[in-house]
């Protein structure tokens, strides 16, 4: 027992000089500390701030910004809806104006839309770098856009490049198809031949109900007459 008891009182020691020290450590330190703690409330109060008063407001203004660019889209006024008509915003204006903003964001996938119709490929692949998104459907789109373009530009190599990209680990029935379909016949042509045919096997075994697939037994028993030549 008087063991017992001696342990207990060396434990007891121990978490006074334990308690002692941190409190000689508070009190040497106390304003180094204060101003640490200042500091991270500062920044965050300096976060809220920003979004509340600077990041939200911009985000409205962007989202009415580029309403009329959207609206000459859907009428496929491509050339307004990209530069405006020197009273409204066009998607060119909003993306570098309200740059960090969902709808400045959004404003990039339409330039590049438009770009791409107006045989603006260059500006075309630029506006889609610059556009992230983590939707299924629009970050597939950009993606084999940027394909498209380099198709149009005669660099086969990079297209591609991007219509691998654009498949890859995609798997929506609406875009992924059109991509893989693409890729393979440009595989194809480009004498990738294993490629092309990873490509149309793909696009039989995991979309076969969609409309790109139809054929795909045709792509594919080409490939293979091609390979045993």
């Amino acid at each position: 027992m008087a063991k017992k008891n001696k342990q207990e009182e060396e434990v007891l020691v121990d978490v006074q000089e334990s308690l002692s020290k941190i409190e000689k450590y508070l009190e040497e330190n106390r304003k180094s500390l204060t101003v640490i703690v200042g500091g991270i409330l500062a920044i965050v109060v300096g976060y809220f701030a920003v979004d509340i008063f600077y990041q939200q407001p911009r985000e409205l203004e962007g989202q009415v910004g580029i309403y009329k660019a959207q609206q000459y889209f859907e009428s496929d006024s491509m050339s307004l809806a990209l530069n405006g008509n020197g009273l409204d915003m066009g998607f060119v204006e909003v993306a570098d104006k309200y740059s960090g903003t969902k709808a400045g964001n959004l404003a990039n996938y339409y330039a590049g839309i438009c770009a791409l119709n107006l045989g603006q490929y260059q500006e075309a692949i630029a506006y889609f770098d610059d556009f992230s998104s983590n939707d299924p459907i629009l970050s597939v789109i950009a993606t084999g856009s940027i394909g498209d373009a380099f198709m149009e530009i005669n660099q086969p190599k990079e297209a591609l490049e991007y219509y691998s990209k654009a498949v890859n680990g995609e798997e929506n029935n609406l875009v992924v198809p059109f991509y893989l379909k693409k890729a393979g016949i440009l595989a194809e042509s480009e004498g990738q031949l294993d490629q092309a045919l990873k490509f149309y096997t793909r696009l039989k075994k995991e979309f076969k109900d969609s409309r790109e697939a139809l054929d795909a037994d045709k792509y594919i028993a080409r490939i293979e007459t091609k390979k045993a030549a």
